[in-house]
């Protein structure tokens, strides 16, 4: 019997997206700036290839390129949790620290950066991720 209402796993994965959503802002409020400070004209950055030889600042960039990959994985569990009508209580708490971590990820990447430090918060996240899908697939079978 589940302890809270399938629907509780859509608040971590809504709490993630809302951080992706802040790390998107940052990107392009550090970008326009950028190219307002270098008169740098739009169409000079058409090319991925052209952003990283003119840009400077591009952790923001490449922050929210990492939200799209491991927590992708995030995404289905917590749908796939909401869908099976599996809420256990390691689950929603676990889903909860996963999205904290990567708030605590996308905070130290988007500003002072150290990686040590960045890579222990993504580790964590990553392993902690793989032990709530097996927690989930143990409930499934």
């Amino acid at each position: 019997m589940n302890v809270f209402s399938p629907a509780v796993m859509l608040l971590p994965m809504a709490a993630l997206v809302a951080v992706t959503a802040a790390v998107w802002v940052r990107l392009y409020v550090e970008r326009i700036g950028e190219m307002r400070e270098k008169r740098i004209r739009p169409q000079s950055l058409a090319r991925a290839h052209d952003l990283q030889q003119i840009l400077t600042r591009t952790q923001a960039a490449d922050n929210l390129r990492n939200l799209f990959e491991m927590p992708v994985l995030f995404y289905a569990l917590c749908l796939a949790a909401t869908a099976t009508g599996i809420s256990t209580p390691l689950l929603v708490d676990g889903a909860w620290a996963y999205a904290l971590l990567r708030a605590v990820h996308s905070l130290i990447h988007c500003t002072y950066n150290r990686v040590e430090h960045r890579f222990a918060v993504y580790a964590a996240s990553s392993v902690l991720l793989f032990i709530l899908w097996a927690a989930f697939i143990a409930r499934v079978v």
